[in-house]
């Protein structure tokens, strides 16, 4: 009989779950800055899965050059080698990465054409959604989590608050293109599951860099496998772009996934899922500010920010024992 690699039962200090928030925001924000360079690049490549392969190639090179080097990681291959041994970790709970780049594939396939606010709605919607089982069940590090009312509410003002926060952008009389947003909504269910299996690689390892590195790696064969059908299928894509900016999506995604299973073992998946959420809010300002493709910022997206970061707080709150 196995194992699972599960956290004992541990209630985190307000302080500590709040600085967990603070980097699964901080995550967001590159996921943000990711989504949109993705898809500017797949526009670019008219190919938006050779597009998330790059991403990935990119960031699988640069972690496989740094964590030979660094005495933690090497030291966590070893553990994570011990539990595979042992069972207490299956391998099907490595493969997380496979959301992640079927995530990065939606960015380079839709944002051009949904838009990033409607895009964040659909990835936000499956990922609140999603997270609330996932924690009930138990499938992050930390063990099953209730889903108590302010959790409830939390997810509820969370979707409300991004729907705000674009509802000057059409999304309800949008063309038919809308029916894309099931690709972004699947993924960011997919988004809740990745973070819940990347926080056991996490404990397995006792390491954030090898969870990150086997994200990387599961995502970038997927894709390998994913790309070479999308050339037979479309064939080969457009001439790569010349500006050196939109090869960077990869680093931004290391960024991204060791902030989210840095914070999950003290967050929880749903209250990780949130605070993403919030920096990709404040992500997305502060490319309206800095690199404005639209006529700028609105009333709506500063409501939304405030009633997600609302939303986030109220989601910590945990229930006393009585």
């Amino acid at each position: 009989m196995s194992t699972a690699v599960v956290s004992p039962a541990h209630h985190p200090s307000a302080r500590l779950r709040a600085a967990g928030a603070a980097l699964a925001a901080l995550g967001g924000v590159a996921l943000a800055v990711q989504g949109r360079i993705n898809g500017q690049l797949g526009h670019q490549l008219q190919d938006g899965v050779v597009a998330a392969l790059i991403s990935f190639s990119v960031g699988s090179v640069l972690l496989l050059a740094v964590a030979p080097i660094l005495p933690g990681a090497r030291a966590g291959v070893g553990r994570l080698r011990k539990a595979l041994r042992e069972q207490a970790l299956r391998p099907w709970q490595m493969l997380g990465g496979a959301c992640g780049a079927f995530l990065v594939t939606t960015q380079g396939v839709t944002v051009q054409l949904l838009g990033v606010a409607v895009f964040t709605v659909a990835v936000v919607a499956g990922q609140v959604v999603c997270s609330l089982p996932v924690d009930r069940a138990g499938l992050g590090p930390g063990g099953p989590q209730p889903i108590t009312l302010p959790r409830a509410v939390g997810a509820s003002l969370a979707v409300i608050a991004v729907i705000i926060s674009v509802s000057d952008q059409g999304i309800v009389t949008a063309s038919g293109g809308l029916w894309w947003a099931a690709l972004p909504a699947v993924a960011g269910a997919g988004l809740a599951w990745q973070g819940a299996m990347n926080g056991r690689v996490r404990a397995a390892a006792d390491d954030v860099v090898v969870p990150t590195v086997v994200n990387f790696l599961v995502g970038t064969c997927a894709l390998v496998l994913a790309a070479c059908v999308d050339v037979i299928i479309k064939g080969w894509p457009a001439t790569p772009p010349d500006q050196w900016y939109l090869y960077v999506g990869g680093t931004l995604g290391i960024v991204a996934i060791m902030t989210a299973v840095s914070a999950v073992r003290v967050t929880g998946v749903l209250l990780l899922g949130m605070a993403s959420v919030t920096g990709q809010l404040v992500g997305a300002v502060l490319l309206d500010i800095f690199v404005p493709t639209t006529g700028g910022l609105s009333v709506t997206t500063v409501v939304g920010i405030a009633l997600t970061m609302v939303a986030v707080g109220i989601a910590a709150i945990r229930r006393r024992p009585r």
